[in-house]
């Protein structure tokens, strides 16, 4: 990254205080990056749940209007 004028350098927080992420070690801020990929791929799992539990109540609705023509057993 290259600062340019006027630019604030990034800052990490992270339990309440604040952090120069540029002055930070190289192993501080590969774990940074780890744990924004670990936050990237939640919220893309996250997404995945909300379109898949849509999607098997959708089902659920077809199910439940097809089967009304069908004559269930008895108790």
């Amino acid at each position: 990254m290259t600062d340019s004028a006027g630019q604030q350098p990034p800052v990490l927080t992270f339990e309440g205080k604040r952090y120069d992420l540029n002055a930070l070690p190289d192993d501080l801020k590969e774990l940074v990056r780890g744990m924004q990929v670990a936050d990237a791929q939640l919220r893309m799992h996250e997404d995945t749940l909300k379109v898949l539990a849509v999607g098997r109540q959708s089902m659920a609705m077809q199910l439940n209007e097809r089967l009304k023509n069908v004559t269930p057993l008895a108790d």
